[in-house]
């Protein structure tokens, strides 16, 4: 602490030599305090020190609450002789720095209580966003004209404006003194401007204004920042349009709403925009939200949702996470937000954004017991505080204890402790408190584990006192232990490890709890040694990190499931060791082993998405990688476990790098748009979102719908947009440039090895010319490519190639060009030449690469995968001017299907072909999960082999 005061007098001699000495003592003794308690206060007055004479009166707005009106009425008078933008962005930024440092001060000592903080923050960020909305708007009207709503019966056309909702804990009126702001940009109905010269459609107006305004207020300028903006809980997310009509709100809730987003939208509230036209809004979005009854699913949502919680509480630690940890503010928000759901419908008072106000009414009602109430708002005041003293510091937006001890020192003397061992004292409690009760709330008694596994104690008594070899084996046999000597020995080398070595004494009790169930699960199985070997090897792994030892010792169920799919499959243990956070995955068997729908997938990772800053790319890549990791594992233990056929394997494998490469899409449009600004012509679509320009096309087993564990991506990116035009940024770059360096970034999202590994190696060969050209095709020059200069092998791969992300628009054209090209006229006795030369080179690359080993591999021998598919892309491109259907597909099962149906093949009949890729496929897969060393061949499926040689004979007449 004394360094703290010592800074503290330093700031106060600076800012007396240039102000007199007539200030009351208690204020100067304020002053005093604050410097020591608050950097960004001291240096915002050594900046600004006239302040500190506009605040040493008693009756000063220091010492009292300043009021929304109050506010607004300060700000409108700095922003009366605003010219331009950069004037207002200086106006806004000096304001909000001048009242957010008053804030603090008042916070941190305890002039105001928490509510009147989180009251005043909340009306700051109102009057900001307000007063640069009608400067910004007023602009806005000379550059485009004013927008008109489309004429109706009346033929009266009414001005139209834009709304601002406020989400989050701006929405509730309890904005933190360092926080962003999650915000929605609305307008009521379509329609154009009524400029005389070029007017434009209201979307393109209502977008372009709400770029402005997140610029004014998110944009960092030497006089700081006014709020962070957020605006990812719009609908449809990142990739949504800025702005939308009330008529694509109520479509998007209506139609395509998720759970969370009636958690989010709970606490929406207009900040900003016609009042009126606000409550008409909020009228379209609480059907949504509030329902009069509660079903069962709703429960099994918000119990998913609890089971997410907790999954990354687990994965992140979060001990030193007030927010996001155990027994933090996010499970309190839970917890109230969830009993608003479930009884809002019916009890309308539940209907409003603020936990605070809630929280009486669920006691005084008894949606919750009193104890369980009074608890959570104990803890959540305190919590608050602790999350204000800690932004309070630097005025940045953590919820992270401070790791040194200086600062931790300086937070407890905010919240009135004299150490900073009192304060963690009371904060473990609290937390502690609120974790039991969130454990409690929605308690799921059928997702528990009911069996009773009581711990061996003699294996715990042989560890313990050193047993010998063969004291051990005996009782490794006697459980049912294959190959004890085996056993024997992969215990003692645990025994003898670093890692072990190096725990503390209550890290080794935690694995001696952990163990004597280990060695009782594995004994479970046939392969009871194997099954040891493959757990031990992650294990290992584990050794330094004893949370997930705890995890497992008091999740006897999710034990359980580590044996039973290591004794199944070697690529388990391997996957798991990789990344460990994925453990939490086998907390739940339900959720383990019944895989979510491609919408239900792509909202999971939107939701793990938006918890994380949109300006942190190394997190997002992170976060994107755990998902695939864990998506990875739940596919692997459903097909091992006999309820995932082959197709729904690759089907789902195939959802899963879809939704990867969407987000990561949508984080590199993100990224650099804030860089360079928008590409000149980008524009909103109807209602889905935005028009990037940019279109992904899938090809090989992405674009096949055929993904295994271990595949690649085979892409190719397409951009439209006019290659002389600009970008509307600061940093303005050229479309091409912008499109060129989107796709770098999308590859580097993808393929870059972070602590979590890479997501996918890509591969962009097939991009025209190879990889000798650009990396981003304009559809125009991918199409003339196509038609003048592809090789036939080049549309064989085109006949497995469809669009995966991006644009919809553009990738509905590029499926036009697809099918015109699949179409175009050709010389069957050519065709027949390029395709059968061409799987020649293969076999002989083939011979070349596995030697004698070439003929029996399983897909580039005779009558393996290959031959199937070159045989599909031969008909395709063969029949596909005559049969519409082919062009329907791109994978290889029903295009088959179409090819057996239609006979086009005449007297040969392709049907037996879809059963022999089928196995060939599925063994495969088998493979994958297998050893290593595990070996497959054409040699097993002769049968197989013989049948699609035949037909390769018949068809080729080879």
């Amino acid at each position: 602490m004394q360094g703290s005061l010592a800074r503290s007098s330093d700031a106060v001699l600076k800012v007396l030599k240039d102000e007199p000495l007539s200030w009351p003592e208690s204020f100067c003794k304020s002053w005093v305090d604050i410097a020591a308690r608050s950097d960004f206060v001291s240096e915002s007055v050594l900046r600004y020190p006239h302040w500190l004479s506009d605040w040493a009166e008693p009756d000063s707005a220091l010492f009292r609450p300043l009021q929304l009106g109050e506010l607004r009425t300060l700000l409108t008078s700095r922003l009366t002789s605003v010219e331009n933008e950069e004037q207002l962005m200086h106006e806004l930024r000096v304001f909000r720095r001048q009242q957010m440092v008053r804030i603090i001060w008042r916070d941190l000592l305890a002039y105001a209580s928490l509510e009147q903080t989180l009251e005043e923050v909340s009306c700051l960020a109102d009057v900001c966003v307000s007063g640069a909305l009608d400067c910004l708007y007023g602009w806005a009207l000379e550059k485009y004209g004013t927008p008109l709503a489309n004429a109706g019966a009346a033929k009266k056309k009414t001005v139209q404006k834009m709304l601002v909702l406020g989400m989050g804990k701006l929405g509730a009126r309890e904005l933190n003194v360092s926080s962003d702001i999650d915000l929605i940009f609305a307008y009521p109905k379509n329609g154009v401007t009524d400029h005389p010269r070029k007017p434009i459609e209201n979307q393109q107006f209502f977008m372009r204004l709400g770029q402005r305004l997140i610029h004014v207020l998110d944009h960092l300028t030497e006089d700081g920042f006014v709020f962070r903006v957020d605006m990812r809980l719009r609908p449809y997310g990142s990739s949504g349009a800025l702005a939308l009509n009330f008529s694509g709100f109520e479509d998007y809730y209506q139609n395509q709403g998720r759970e969370w987003e009636r958690f989010a939208m709970i606490k929406s509230r207009i900040i900003a925009g016609d009042q009126d036209d606000g409550k008409v809004l909020l009228e379209i979005i609480a059907p949504f939200v509030y329902r009069k009854y509660a079903d069962f699913s709703s429960f099994q949502a918000l119990r998913d949702m609890k089971r997410m919680i907790m999954s990354e509480v687990h994965r992140k630690g979060g001990d030193r996470n007030i927010k996001l940890g155990s027994g933090g503010i996010r499970e309190i928000e839970f917890i109230v937000q969830a009993c608003q759901l479930i009884h809002g419908g019916r009890d309308s008072r539940l209907q409003q954004p603020g936990l605070l106000s809630v929280l009486p009414i669920l006691k005084n009602e008894q949606y919750l017991p009193e104890p369980w109430v009074d608890t959570l708002a104990a803890a959540n005041k305190f919590l608050r505080r602790l999350e204000h003293a800690i932004q309070g510091l630097a005025d940045k937006q953590t919820q992270l204890i401070p790791a040194d001890s200086a600062s931790r020192e300086r937070v407890a003397w905010s919240l009135g402790f004299k150490r900073w061992d009192e304060a963690e004292v009371e904060l473990r409690q609290h937390r502690e408190k609120v974790s039991e009760i969130f454990h409690d709330f929605l308690h799921d008694a059928d997702g528990e584990d009911s069996d009773e596994h009581a711990n061996n104690t003699h294996w715990l008594h042989l560890w313990q006192a050193h047993g010998t070899e063969a004291q051990w084996q005996a009782a490794l046999i006697e459980a049912g232990y294959d190959d004890a000597p085996q056993c024997y020995t992969l215990l003692e080398d645990l025994r003898h490890s670093r890692l072990l070595g190096a725990m503390s004494k209550d890290a080794k009790q935690r694995f001696e709890n952990f163990l004597p169930m280990l060695l009782d699960h594995c004994a479970e199985y046939d392969n009871a040694s194997l099954t040891l070997e493959r757990v031990l090897s992650f294990v290992r792994v584990i050794l330094g990190r004893t949370v997930y030892l705890v995890l497992l010792y008091e999740n006897p169920h999710a034990l359980r499931q580590l044996c039973k799919l290591c004794s199944e499959s070697p690529w388990v243990a391997k996957h798991m060791a990789k990344s460990p956070v994925i453990l939490d995955e086998l907390l739940d068997v339900k959720s383990l082993y019944h895989l979510p729908t491609k919408a239900e997938l792509q909202d999971q990772l939107r939701q793990q998405l938006l918890r994380i800053p949109e300006d942190d790319l190394e997190a997002q890549m992170d976060s994107l990688r755990t998902f695939r990791q864990s998506h990875m594992l739940r596919v692997a233990a459903a097909e091992l476990g006999g309820q995932l056929p082959l197709m729904k394997v690759s089907d789902y494998l195939t959802w899963l790098a879809e939704s990867l490469v969407e987000q990561s899409v949508n984080i590199a449009w993100q990224n650099l748009v804030v860089k360079h600004g928008l590409p000149n012509g980008v524009e909103a679509s109807a209602s889905s979102g935005l028009s990037f320009g940019f279109a992904v096309i899938a090809y090989g087993k992405l674009g096949g719908i055929e993904m295994g564990y271990k595949s690649d991506l085979d892409m190719v990116f397409l951009y439209q947009a006019d290659d002389t035009g600009m970008t509307l940024g600061e940093r303005s770059i050229n479309n091409q440039v912008f499109y060129t360096r989107l796709g770098q970034r999308i590859i580097h999202i993808l393929s870059t090895q972070t602590t979590q590994g890479a997501l996918y190696e890509v591969d962009m060969r097939l991009r025209p010319s190879g990889n000798s050209g650009m990396l981003v095709s304009s559809l125009a020059a991918f199409e003339k490519y196509q038609r003048q200069d592809a090789w036939t092998w080049e549309h064989q791969a085109l006949v497995r190639a469809r669009f995966i992300a991006g644009d919809e628009s553009l990738g509905k054209q590029f499926e036009s060009v697809r099918r015109e090209v699949l179409c175009l006229p050709r010389k069957e006795a050519a065709l027949y030449e390029d395709v059968v030369g061409m799987r020649e080179k293969m076999r002989q690359a083939a011979l070349e690469k596995y030697q004698s080993e070439a003929q029996d591999h399983i897909k580039q021998g005779e009558g393996g995968l290959i031959d199937i598919e070159f045989i599909t892309q031969y008909g395709v491109l063969r029949y596909a001017r005559s049969e519409a259907k082919l062009l329907q597909w791109s994978d290889n099962i029903r295009l088959l299907e179409v090819l057996s149906q239609q006979r086009c093949f005449g007297e040969v009949d392709v049907e037996p072909l879809i059963e022999a890729y089928r196995t060939l496929r599925s063994a495969l897969h088998r493979k994958s999960l297998a050893d290593r060393n595990y070996r497959i061949t054409l040699a097993e499926f002769d049968e197989t082999r013989r049948l699609v040689a035949a037909l390769w004979q018949k068809i080729f007449n080879a």
